[in-house]
């Protein structure tokens, strides 16, 4: 959430500065940062003057027909959050890299594109990622405040050159136990992820952790912190894939809703996957295509 946010605040100085004629118009499974709020503001709030506002909110977690059931197991908040820890910390040691074709998309609430890119993005365990766009189509003005920093500072958070702290462990987070709910084919422990502050690189909202891998499946909630005077609302939802014994992200999608503006939406399509596995020299590589 550190990337998207700090980029948000960014763009605002930018917006300003526009306006006063000064320029022209590991994926660590944990590390939010990346994604959250990853709101796109960029060129929406220049060129959607007219746009109206919605009425509709999106709802986190809305789209999951299956009901919440009673745990089967009297595990506790406090197991949960342990065994989620430590098979992630494994996960991370036995990923030697991957590749994945990305696609950003920016669009209104009506479907309407604003501003693409496609590229193939490449990450090199433990702290190596590279992107090369293949595609681009749209509003350069979005691309060029929006996207492209976007992906440098996901590069930049791989590299550690970002410090904040937005991983889910308990220093973080509280788990509140819910039950448990099927999402696809994975059946999955639901909890109420609490920010212990309310801190801008924190999220507020739901996590699944699948049962048999203790892995996250699906997050969905919103910033623990207001963002800024021009965001009013902001909600994300992140799905990830199995593939090969690893977790990876599979689709993003934050909704933000703009002062005087109406809704904007951006989506992040991850697909694919070359996966390299293993603890030696030895690689296990599977590919599959979405």
């Amino acid at each position: 959430m550190a990337r998207a946010i700090s980029f948000v605040r960014r763009f605002e100085r930018r917006k300003r500065s526009v306006e006063r004629g000064e320029e022209e118009m590991t994926m660590p499974i944990f590390k939010i940062g990346t994604f959250l709020v990853s709101v796109i503001l960029a060129g929406t709030m220049t060129v959607a003057v007219n746009a109206k506002t919605q009425s509709d909110q999106q709802e986190s977690g809305a789209d999951i027909a299956a009901p919440v059931e009673p745990p089967s197991s009297d595990i506790s908040e406090s197991q949960l959050f342990a065994e989620l820890l430590t098979h992630n910390e494994l996960r991370n040691a036995a990923l030697l890299g991957y590749t994945e074709l990305r696609t950003y998309q920016v669009t209104d609430m009506s479907g309407k594109v604003r501003a693409q890119e496609s590229g193939k993005m490449e990450y090199r365990a433990p702290d190596r990622k590279t992107f090369v766009t293949t595609s681009e189509s749209g509003s350069g003005l979005v691309r060029r405040l929006a996207l492209n920093p976007l992906i440098a500072s996901e590069i930049e958070a791989t590299s550690g050159r970002q410090h904040h702290d937005s991983s889910i462990t308990p220093t973080n987070y509280t788990f509140e136990l819910l039950g448990e709910q099927q999402v696809g084919p994975y059946r999955c422990f639901v909890v109420q992820a609490v920010p212990k502050r309310p801190d801008k690189y924190l999220f507020e909202g739901k996590v699944w952790i699948d049962s048999q891998d203790f892995a996250v499946v699906r997050i969905a909630g919103h910033p623990a912190r207001k963002l800024s005077f021009w965001i009013e609302r902001a909600d994300f939802v992140r799905e990830y894939q199995k593939i090969d014994g690893f977790w990876l992200p599979q689709k993003d999608q934050t909704f933000v809703q703009v002062r005087m503006y109406g809704q904007e939406v951006l989506t992040i399509y991850h697909q694919s996957y070359t996966v390299a596995g293993g603890r030696n020299s030895e690689e296990s590589v599977q590919t599959t295509k979405n």
